[in-house]
């Protein structure tokens, strides 16, 4: 995915800052901070610009425009950069470029998102931490690692703690990967949002208050659709939600393992998905969102999820204590007071205007072949009054989902 670097190194002569809570910059940092940005500023197509082992003290964003840079630690626990004081700038570190590679070092408390990636190809993140270390709060940065509008993504080996939003994020993008990684105490964990062509797989999802999302949105760039998500850990998500007001993840409930609201083509296969208070897999549609009937939406937008096959995936407790009112009388009156949810919920709203003889077009359906697994359709066009708990029309199959080969492959 990167292009052969020119022998171009950029070291740094710089004294490493040790304390870890400085209440306010040191020369020393600010010396770093000074030099750093100017690296940035100066770096051509093949740089790479190395940060030693040490604890730094950043006051304003920085910002890269040039293609073809590495940037590279020392590792995710020696080499950090605290924005923690942070005055200038809505992001930690904001890039727009191409053959751009970040790795081995860690962003914290930044005032706003933490990376953001825009309009960019051939994207690497690999041994990332990016951490707010106050704990889950709202006024957090909203996005960890947040490539948007980009193509050829690979996210891998990478920590993000504490977001507001969404911990990993990639959105209106195309050819992706996310891999390896370990997102905790998110609002979202990991979020694919109105993207095409994505594996999600051998990531630990915990303690967030969604685990894994694939979400699609109205009014933005393109349609999301082709996500696999396989081969995850996906363990008590259990978080209050503490997204911002009005943000769309607000609506995602506390206990949910894996969403996905309104996106196509989905296939959810050998996942450990475990103690998810309101449900181990819920299938939604904008019209069970917090946004729905907020803004104007595109004729063109498809606000059902078509195509989403489940299978093959192991399931542990969950479905108790389910949040809101709304779903907690539903699992009552459906289950008792001491039952719980079956591992996957969904609302229910299907495009009546495709159906034929009740079920939509074959690659549309929703299919599960997980063995006795129940699904409980909550009946959300008519506010959960019909709820029905029949597998039957779930028993089919879809066409598989290739693989997603990032193109050129990344260099390790």
């Amino acid at each position: 995915m990167r292009k052969t670097h020119l022998a171009v190194i950029i070291p740094f002569l710089l004294a490493a800052c040790s304390s870890q809570q400085a209440p306010t910059q040191s020369s020393t940092d600010a010396s770093f901070e000074a030099k750093l940005q100017q690296q940035l500023l100066d770096a051509k197509p093949g740089s790479v610009i190395e940060i030693p082992a040490g604890h730094y003290h950043l006051q304003r964003g920085l910002s890269l425009r040039t293609d073809g840079v590495t940037i590279k630690g020392a590792g995710k626990d020696q080499t950090v950069l605290s924005f923690k004081g942070q005055l200038v700038g809505p992001e930690g570190l904001l890039v727009n470029a191409n053959d751009f590679t970040i790795e081995n070092l860690a962003l914290e408390d930044t005032k706003g998102d933490a990376l953001k990636i825009n309009q960019g190809r051939n994207i690497t993140i690999r041994g990332v931490r990016v951490e707010w270390t106050g704990g889950p709060k709202t006024t957090n940065g909203a996005y960890g690692l947040y490539p948007v509008k980009t193509q050829n993504v690979l996210i891998e080996d990478s920590v993000v703690i504490g977001a507001s939003d969404a911990g990993i994020y990639v959105g209106q993008s195309n050819n992706i990967v996310v891999r390896r990684n370990h997102a905790e105490y998110n609002v979202a964990g990991i979020e694919i949002e109105n993207s095409v062509n994505a594996d999600v797989y051998d990531n630990m999802a915990t303690h967030n208050t969604g685990g894994i999302l694939v979400f699609n949105m109205p009014n933005l760039s393109q349609a999301g659709h082709s996500t696999r998500i396989f081969k995850n850990q996906v363990v008590d998500n259990n978080t209050d939600n503490f997204a911002a007001k009005g943000a769309a993840v607000a609506s995602v409930p506390r206990g949910a393992g894996v969403v996905v609201n309104s996106n196509d083509k989905v296939e959810i296969f050998d996942n450990d998905i475990s103690n998810s208070q309101t449900a181990n897999i819920i299938i939604s549609s904008y019209f069970s969102t917090n946004y729905y009937n907020t803004r104007g939406v595109a004729a063109d937008y498809n606000p059902y999820p078509k195509g989403i096959f489940i299978y093959d995936n192991r399931f542990k407790g969950g479905g108790d204590s389910p949040d809101g009112l709304k779903f907690k009388a539903l699992k009552t009156a459906v289950y008792g007071i001491n039952g719980k949810f079956p591992d996957i919920l969904w609302d229910g709203y299907v495009d009546e205007k495709t159906q034929v003889n009740g079920l939509p077009p074959e690659g549309d359906r929703f299919c599960i072949q997980n063995g006795d697994v129940g699904v409980i359709n909550a009946d959300g066009p008519h506010d959960f009054k019909n709820p029905s708990t029949d597998t039957k029309p779930y028993q089919c199959t879809l066409p598989k989902l290739p693989p997603v080969v990032l193109d050129p492959e990344p260099k390790a």
